[in-house]
């Protein structure tokens, strides 16, 4: 059963979401749609813990990269507001950020993932040093970057947060959560919208259902199949593929709890944004709507068309396949349908979010049970194609 609302032109979405939700499991999901700058979906069910407790209308999920999204819509306000421009180097804005090759780094190289910073392997030693996040900022402050900067792309799936986030944070002179506060929350009047969740928040979250959230790192054994690994690294090698890079983006060494109170209320802003679906759904109408929702302009519209502009189309260095990347959004994966316009970020576990300004759509997707890929698994891409197919459908009438 599902709980919340529904505009009937968009029942598909709700059926997806049905089929979706677990039939003899823990697990739970919520998706929120705005066509138009109108909510027409709203809707959420199965539970939340593997206690069963029910997912509710506030319930908010874990949801990893599509926290990213968030990140970079921040970032775009503040250069639309002259706070900085896309080709000023990080270093100007943040003077401890030069060195070690990273001089020249801009931050339209970093909101592109070209900045060459994605070897997490590389600045960490243990696991929850990322619960750090001024240990995290210095440690981007003094990384050398895989290749040279504007050269090549490789997702920074971790990284990111601390690159993008300590840049606002030196642009501002504040701390990243008081301008999240102010540039999104409050005037979007956003119901569940954190990167480190308070404690007085604490009991609206889902926790993720699996491995219990605990992610382990990947041990490979002695002998045959190490070599067989060797072998295959080398072949991959010869199109192109380098697993290394993903090894050094995403691996950690040791095991890591990401349903930990400790986790949820650090400030991983590349991971650990606890959203509600329509908080997410909400912020990217507003990016549909070329930047303004309900009376509330966010963004200039000239700053929405340049967002949507397509930087790389090649194969990501880390994910190994073309992502479009604009600047801190990649190209919405949905099966069937096409939307050339649409951007935004989707995160391991299968969440999710998106606008496409061409049809003045957006949707937001969050869940507790899954695992995926980096950038999500088939649940999302079924239900933007839900989405995208209800809104052709009311445009041919």
């Amino acid at each position: 059963m599902l709980d919340g609302s529904l505009h009937p032109d968009f029942a598909d979405v709700a059926s997806v979401l049905l089929r979706q939700l677990p039939k003899k499991a823990p697990g739970g999901a919520a998706v929120c749609v705005y066509y138009n700058g109108r909510k027409v979906v709203d809707i959420w069910g199965g539970t939340r813990d593997r206690e069963g407790n029910p997912w509710c209308a506030d319930t908010t999920s874990p949801s990893f990269s599509t926290t990213k999204g968030v990140l970079s819509t921040l970032m775009h306000i503040l250069v639309d507001r002259g706070a900085a421009n896309y080709d000023d180097t990080i270093a100007s804005h943040w003077p401890a950020f030069e060195g070690n090759g990273k001089e020249t780094i801009t931050i339209r190289q970093a909101l592109c993932h070209e900045a060459g910073l994605y070897r997490l392997d590389e600045m960490i030693t243990h696991a929850d040093e990322i619960l750090d996040w001024d240990h995290m900022k210095d440690l981007i402050t003094k990384a050398k970057p895989a290749h040279e900067p504007g050269t090549r792309h490789g997702y920074h799936a971790l990284t990111y947060g601390w690159l993008i986030g300590g840049l606002i944070e030196s642009i501002t002179s504040r701390s990243l959560n008081d301008v999240l506060r102010e540039l999104l929350v409050r005037p979007l009047d956003l119901d569940g919208f954190f990167i480190g969740m308070p404690e007085s928040e604490l009991h609206r979250r889902a926790r993720l259902i699996a491995f219990d959230g605990i992610m382990q790192p990947a041990h490979v054994r002695e002998g045959w199949s190490e070599k067989l690994r060797e072998w295959l690294e080398l072949a991959l090698e010869k199109i192109g593929i380098e697993l290394s890079e993903f090894r050094a983006a995403m691996a950690f060494n040791e095991p890591f709890d990401w349903n930990a109170e400790a986790t949820v209320r650090a400030v991983i802003p590349a991971a650990n944004g606890q959203f509600t679906a329509r908080s997410l759904a909400r912020m990217y109408a507003m990016l549909a709507g070329g930047g303004e929702i309900d009376g509330v302009r966010l963004l200039s519209d000239e700053r929405v068309r340049e967002i949507c502009r397509v930087h790389s189309r090649t194969r990501d260095r880390v994910l190994f396949i073309p992502m479009h990347w604009r600047m801190g959004y990649h190209r919405v994966f949905a099966i069937g349908v096409s939307a050339p316009m649409a951007f935004g970020h989707f995160g391991y576990g299968g969440s999710g979010a998106f606008c496409d300004p061409a049809r003045n759509l957006a949707v937001g997707f969050t869940v507790n049970s899954g695992v995926g890929t980096p950038t999500g698994d088939g649940r999302m891409p079924r239900i933007a194609r839900a989405a995208i197919k209800a809104v052709d459908r009311l445009r041919a009438q």
